[in-house]
């Protein structure tokens, strides 16, 4: 049995005075000013990991450069909220943490369907026992426990399939999680006098189906978590690639190296298992906003570190600085990768960081964003905020399936590493030249930037 915890990353109608403290109405027959005079205290702590991106202006779209004649951005101004974001992509040893707990979560699954204590205690009204959260605190014992070891037999490579001692079956590492669907929610209308929904919404399978409450807005997702290793190989014809197909993403030496081999659709997983990380751990009054992936408008605007107009993160039209040495990791002549200081990928951080801090916003790898790619998005795009996101199922044309990349990686021309280039890879494929880093948009009054 295949269980992991739940995510519901957004919940609807959440009442303010949870958040907001007590109101004073009964006592003074006035409103409660609430948080007046306390804005320091109402700004959000910065995240771990992460920078503050302010909010602000830029101008998308296309430039001389363009070698392609793609003609698939038109210049356009538009306005960006702020956010915060991810100052280097998500490491090899980040991602783990992730593989780590999907594993842990179906193996004490297993495990609680032979000894309860690996459930949390029973309450005394509660009717569906096995609905009960997990007990992270149970002790699993191997070694000494011939149950336990029974129990999780079947998360291993069996017979003809195992070939070095006992292998986790990464097949099954399922992460089963759940998200509120706001943008087909906004579609519906609640009827006041029939006291029901009018409209219906598709569903995570394709199907179109009549609202028949809440719960239709409530989309259940799964995703095999475990990168594709064999993207080092599957990649490059003629290239002997093996030792990164077998060692890049479980070995320490790559512990700060960023995690390739993953598709849209996990890197989206890894987005909802980090909030509820958050959301499980948090002590505070009030609920973040959720992980997610950065809309293209979000991250062009985070490359661009504030600086309009500029190529590259750093501003300048080159790509190496006075000394000539290069400022990212990419490909910059033919066939010398090394000349940049990698011949593969590069530790997150190698470089410089542009003037939000971010770093490798240029090269390293590409990073997934979260919007589908159109030829003639920018045409459509509203000014404010901007973003184009479908989810597309199996029965989608191939075209809804195409994501939007951005920043190039170490193994492109300098043309792709610019803050302004657009490309995309489908969301079920997997690449050794593709990452992602994370953003979660800020709660508050804006920071004053010095």
């Amino acid at each position: 049995m295949k269980k992991a915890l739940y995510l519901t990353v957004a919940v609807g109608l959440v009442l303010c005075f949870f958040s907001c403290g007590q109101t004073n109405y009964g006592y003074t027959g006035e409103l409660s000013r609430g948080t007046k005079g306390k804005s320091k205290k109402t700004q959000e702590a910065p995240p771990y990991g992460m920078v503050y991106i302010p909010q602000g202006a830029l101008t998308i779209g296309g430039n001389d450069q363009d070698i392609m004649w793609n003609m698939n951005s038109k210049p356009r101004t538009i306005t960006i909220n702020a956010f915060w974001m991810d100052q280097t992509e998500i490491t090899n040893y980040e991602y783990r943490q992730f593989i780590g707990y999907v594993r842990d979560s179906i193996l004490r699954s297993l495990l609680a369907e032979q000894d309860d204590s690996f459930y949390m205690p029973l309450e005394d009204d509660e009717d569906e026992p096995d609905k009960r959260p997990l007990n992270w605190n149970a002790r699993i014992n191997l070694r000494r426990n011939a149950e336990h070891r029974e129990a999780i037999q079947d998360m291993f490579y069996q017979g003809e399939e195992a070939i070095h001692g006992k292998e986790i079956d990464v097949r099954k590492l399922l992460y089963e999680y759940a998200w509120y669907d706001y943008q087909q929610a906004a579609q519906v209308r609640w009827d006041p006098v029939e006291k029901k929904y009018n409209g219906s919404v598709v569903n995570v399978r394709g199907e179109r189906e009549e609202v028949k409450d809440r719960s239709s807005f409530i989309m259940r997702e799964s995703a095999y978590v475990y990168p594709d290793t064999l993207c080092w190989i599957r990649d490059f014809t003629f290239s002997f690639n093996e030792p990164l197909a077998t060692r890049y993403f479980s070995h320490v030496a790559y512990n700060d190296y960023p995690v390739v081999g993953v598709s849209w659709q996990q890197a989206n997983a890894f987005c909802h298992w980090r909030t509820d990380m958050l959301l499980s751990a948090r002590t505070t009054r009030g609920t973040p906003h959720a992980y997610r992936l950065p809309s293209e408008a979000e991250w062009e605007y985070a490359a661009r570190g504030g600086l309009n107009g500029g190529l590259y993160p750093w501003g300048g039209p080159y790509t190496s600085d006075k000394q000539g040495c290069y400022l990212a990791n990419f490909k910059p002549q033919r066939g010398r990768y090394m000349l940049d200081g990698g011949v593969y990928t590069t530790p997150v951080g190698t470089y410089e960081p542009n003037d939000f801090g971010l770093y490798d916003m240029a090269g390293n790898v590409a990073e997934w964003t979260s919007n589908t790619f159109d030829e003639n998005a920018y045409a459509f795009y509203n000014d404010l905020v901007p973003s184009y996101t479908t989810r597309a199922t199996a029965g989608d044309p191939i075209s809804r399936k195409r994501k939007v990349i951005r920043g190039g990686s170490w193994k492109d021309i300098a043309y792709y590493i610019q803050c302004g280039t657009r490309s995309f890879e489908y969301q079920d494929s997997t690449k050794s030249y593709v990452g992602f880093r994370c953003i979660r948009d800020y709660v508050g009054p804006p920071k004053e930037i010095k």
